[in-house]
């Protein structure tokens, strides 16, 4: 979310103006090209030894060097660092685009875009997978880091049909190579409570370097995990990062203990409030079932505020610590009743940190009903699901109504989560932390127009979109369906009513044909727009 346009202007290999060259074709008037920043590991090397040099702190690995080197406020420390780009895909064009994704990456390179020379094309999923196989081979002769390969379907058509699960696309998946496996000490077992109250474990290790990261904490997934793995304190641990990126532990070393290891017995209290902790009956978690814990306050309190829930700037852990400590929170609705004289006793703060954090606060009584709901921290609600229910429900007393069967009903939400948000709204608790923020005026109503559905003009009609439309991309269309009554699913079953076709339909044409259903393209699709608002 941060705009970092300036930062990058100063990337050498980033084209300023396209094409570069006379004989490239034209580059169409509108371009959103999507890419990925990264540091070659002979340019890294290279930087640290002259950082180094210069008494200046250095970095652990590129990925970091990179992501601060971009966000830097100063364009020319930016362009101090050696970043290098990729780009792998055209995600809006004023022209028409090639219809696969490897005639994509030979326009970009046209266009003077630098794009991997690691791409290949297959014909199956076996060829694409022995493709992987062969990266993964020459993994340490690689000139950048990389922790996998990404397998996309070829024809853009086909993707498209193929539709998201949340923001994952299912026309492409990661083939993720084969984590680093080291092994070093276990000095201790330590225990975090999550804002749900589950008790989880995590392992406190002798430092040790895994893919240029120094390690000391590691993950050990849960109590039972533990105990099948007969983890012994003051063992010899495997351990890899998962994806490169997460730490956890695999297993103990069992012929390398001398006898003074010691089996671990897990907390039969909560770690932050002495309360006695419970199980779930078919679950593996440990919970601590006090809503008035320390510690799972902080955490609800961490994520009210996280940017893409309340997005309050200003409000991190450390600060949520703070409020807890000093007794001004009973839960997150709390927030909105903290005074200046409140934060002035604090430590850290002036009057204008104060003023700051108060305007942040004031701010989030204008954010959307779905925010809200997932800042709530409902169990199993997140971005996605939020958004759903603030399509379904106009306030959070509509939610909070709503029968466990009906929301089942709403696609994408299961009977799990169905259950846990009846369960939520049922709490006493939850009841008042629901009154202080509408006391507070933290009120969101759902988006008028998206609850003028019932009147619309495609009240009770089910689209499935496929091809390229002339003039709108397939989430312009799908927001002017939504607009007008209309529901947008992924897939053609006997209960669609309109296929929208643009130019190269997959193979939901096929389908829709089969089951009778009708075939609109975009002219016709305005037209009806057009009458019945007449």
């Amino acid at each position: 979310g941060e705009d970092i346009s300036a930062n990058m202007r100063t990337v050498r290999v980033l084209p300023l103006r396209i094409p570069i060259e006379e004989k490239a074709p034209p580059a169409p008037e509108r371009l959103v090209v999507r890419g990925e920043a990264f540091i070659y590991l002979r340019d890294f090397e290279a930087l640290n030894k002259r950082l180094e040099k210069a008494g200046e702190r250095t970095y652990v690995n590129p990925r970091n060097a990179a992501a601060g080197a971009l966000r830097q406020l100063d364009p020319a420390l930016t362009a101090d660092r050696p970043i290098s780009l990729m780009c792998y895909s055209i995600v809006d064009s004023s022209e028409p685009l090639p219809e696969r994704q490897s005639d994509v990456l030979e326009l970009l390179r046209g266009l003077g875009f630098p794009v991997s020379q690691d791409v290949v094309v297959s014909e199956d999923i076996q060829d694409a997978v022995a493709a992987g196989q062969r990266l993964e081979a020459k993994r340490e002769k690689l000139p950048y880091e990389a922790d996998g390969a990404v397998i996309k379907i070829n024809h853009l058509g086909l993707a498209a049909d193929l539709g998201v699960v949340g923001k994952d696309p299912r026309g492409a998946i990661a083939m993720k190579f084969a984590a680093q496996v080291v092994s070093t000490r276990l000095l201790d077992i330590g225990v975090n409570v999550g804002r749900t109250g589950v008790i989880t474990p995590y392992a406190m290790l002798e430092p040790v370097e895994v893919g240029g990261v120094t390690v000391r904490n590691a993950s050990l997934h849960n109590f039972d995990f533990i105990a099948e793995k007969d983890i012994r304190l003051g063992d010899r641990v495997f351990i890899k990062r998962a994806g490169d990126v997460i730490p956890y532990v695999i297993g103990p070393i069992p012929e390398e203990r001398s006898g003074k290891e010691t089996p671990y017995k897990p907390p039969e209290r909560c770690p932050s409030c002495g309360e006695p902790l419970e199980r779930v009956a078919g679950e593996v978690a440990f919970y601590c079932v006090n809503a008035a814990c320390p510690e799972q306050l902080v955490r609800n309190v961490e994520h009210f505020a996280w940017r893409g829930a309340m997005d309050i700037e200003g409000l991190g852990i450390k600060l949520a610590e703070q409020f807890v400590q000093q007794d001004l929170l009973e839960d997150v609705g709390d927030l909105y009743a903290i005074t200046m004289d409140d934060l002035l006793q604090l430590e850290g703060f002036a009057e204008k940190k104060a003023e700051n954090l108060l305007s942040a606060l004031d701010n989030t009584r204008t954010r959307p009903l779905g925010r809200l709901i997932n800042a709530l921290g409902i169990r199993g609600v997140g971005e996605v699901v939020a958004n759903l229910l603030a399509d379904r429900y106009t306030d959070l007393d509509g939610l909070a109504n709503a029968k466990l069967e009906e929301l089942e009903g709403i696609e994408g939400i299961g009977p799990i989560i169905a259950e846990a948000i009846v369960e939520w709204f049922r709490n006493p608790r939850n009841k008042r932390v629901i009154e202080k923020l509408r006391r507070a005026g933290v009120w969101p109503q759902s988006d008028p127009v998206a609850k003028a559905t019932p009147a619309g003009v495609f009240s009770g009609k089910t689209f499935v979109i496929t091809g390229t439309l002339p003039s709108l991309t397939r989430q312009q269309a799908k927001s002017l369906i939504e607009r007008n009554g209309g529901k947008v699913t992924g897939s053609v079953s006997s209960r669609t009513d309109y296929l929208l076709t643009g130019a190269d339909p997959g193979s939901k044409q096929r389908r829709a044909k089969d089951l009778g259903v009708t075939e609109i393209d975009e002219q016709t699709l305005r037209s009806l727009i057009e009458a019945g608002h007449s």
